[in-house]
């Protein structure tokens, strides 16, 4: 029996197991390479999505549990000359050196913005102390969410 989700604004139906993590149905079935596998025990926040408006271990999370919310994950957010706020600061920013946490770190800031169209440092650092980044790219992370979030409210 098929699971029916939504991911990026497209429905489809997938053949697994309920308890499947959603990480791994978006990366083997949906072919959404976005999402990384890192810890696989939501610590690293690598494969962060948003399932609805939250924020989502998308390594632990069961496929099941979606039900009828939408998942988005950063190929969701935008693509060539139509990239999210967020991805053009990330860029503008030099946000990112390895890239493995990118996805990740978009999407919880993604979530914050919905939550909070004006976050401040502190509130951006505890929104992403989930998020780990080996590179050290976190100021830079931190100033390109400030500065979508100015975008965003402009």
């Amino acid at each position: 029996m098929g699971i029916p989700i939504t991911v990026n604004g497209r429905q489809h139906v997938v053949n697994v197991a309920a308890d499947t993590p959603l990480l791994y149905v978006l990366r083997n079935d949906l072919q959404l390479s976005g999402p990384k596998f890192g810890c696989g025990e939501a610590q690293c926040g690598a494969c962060t999505v948003l399932v609805g408006n939250d924020a989502t271990p998308s390594c632990v999370f069961p496929v099941g549990a979606v039900g009828v919310q939408r998942v988005t994950t950063v190929e969701g957010l935008g693509k060539g000359e139509r990239l999210h706020a967020l991805q053009k600061a990330f860029l503008a920013e030099q946000a990112a050196q390895c890239g493995y946490c990118s996805s990740g770190m978009l999407m919880a800031a993604k979530a914050l913005l919905e939550r909070n169209p004006d976050p401040d440092q502190a509130a951006i650092r505890r929104e992403l102390a989930g998020q780990k980044c080996r590179c050290g790219a976190h100021n830079r992370i931190v100033r390109a969410i400030r500065r979508a979030a100015q975008e965003l409210r402009a």
